[in-house]
């Protein structure tokens, strides 16, 4: 077997774009309006020419559009996303945008999917709430070997509790918060690219969105066979620098040396707003006993 030459069939198909499916030169009435065309959909009410009489397999897909997973775009972003993200998210930003299930959408459904598997639906059975269980265990007992300390680590409690329930309450919101944060910094290294050159910043967003969907599909797929969190976001944040290395064209040491800036201006940014909100929200914490005026 000619692995090298496999790996090169391979390459080429990551890089050629979608081919959409040709017209198809049958005469068609269309049930709906009863419009007689030649195509794969009506011209006037745009139903597909493949739509026949209804059956269990129209049932299953039906309900499944709810979700947008019948939609046949969900399944090759889910493909492309994996096999070739880079260049997708390419073909997507330059235009081929029906080929491909919106990114926003992909956000909010990997979301949703993503609470199947954290409240439960994973090998062992392990919910969201034991994992928080386990951490605030884990605060307590810090807590007690600092008994010294009095305030500060009562303090320090009640702001751990509060982050916590932040992101378990508002997860997307959290998640869409990190993107623009990110696609932002990402943004400064990667906009000179060589495939797409002066790239915008609204294109690095939904470039940004995709690799984070990217990384979702990995998470989920890791969380529901129980790997450990800090493997979970060290292997997903590694995977992020493929669709950056295809998207801009660089080599992989300029691309891994802008993630690695990347990432590094951004511990020294995120260590420098959560000093002030970690002030504020001692201040608040010092001389209030209540945390529902900001809850979610």
């Amino acid at each position: 077997m000619n692995w090298k030459a496999k790996y090169k069939t391979f390459k080429k198909w990551q890089q050629r774009p979608y081919v959409v499916a040709p017209i198809s030169k049958e005469e068609h009435d269309c049930p709906t309006c009863h419009t007689r065309y030649v195509g794969n959909f009506c011209p006037r009410c745009g139903q597909s020419a493949t739509i026949g009489r209804y059956s269990f397999r129209t049932a299953l897909l039906n309900f499944l559009n709810v979700w947008g997973i019948g939609n046949r775009s969900m399944f090759r972003t889910l493909r492309d996303l994996i096999l070739r993200p880079g260049y997708m998210i390419r073909d997507y930003l330059m235009g081929m945008q029906m080929a491909y299930f919106p990114p926003f959408q992909m956000l909010f459904l990997l979301t949703t999917f993503s609470f199947f598997v954290i409240y439960g639906f994973n090998i062992k059975g392990q919910t969201l709430d034991d994992s928080k269980k386990e951490a605030i265990t884990i605060m307590e007992e810090g807590e007690e070997g600092d008994a010294d300390d009095g305030l500060d680590a009562e303090v320090g409690m009640k702001v751990f509790k509060w982050c916590m329930d932040i992101q378990e309450k508002s997860p997307t919101l959290i998640s869409l918060l990190c993107i623009v944060f990110m696609s932002g910094l990402l943004h400064l290294f990667f906009r000179h690219s060589k495939l797409i050159p002066d790239m915008r910043y609204s294109e690095f967003l939904m470039a940004t969105i995709y690799i984070a969907n990217m990384m979702s599909i990995y998470e989920i797929v890791m969380l529901f066979f129980c790997v450990p969190a800090g493997w979970v976001s060290l292997i997903s944040m590694s995977m992020a620098i493929i669709p950056l290395k295809q998207l801009s064209g660089f080599s992989w040491g300029r691309t891994i040396l802008y993630g690695v800036l990347t990432y590094i201006v951004a511990v020294f940014v995120l260590l420098f707003l959560v000093t002030i909100l970690m002030a504020l929200l001692y201040l608040l914490f010092s001389n209030t006993e209540d945390l529902g005026l900001f809850t979610f």
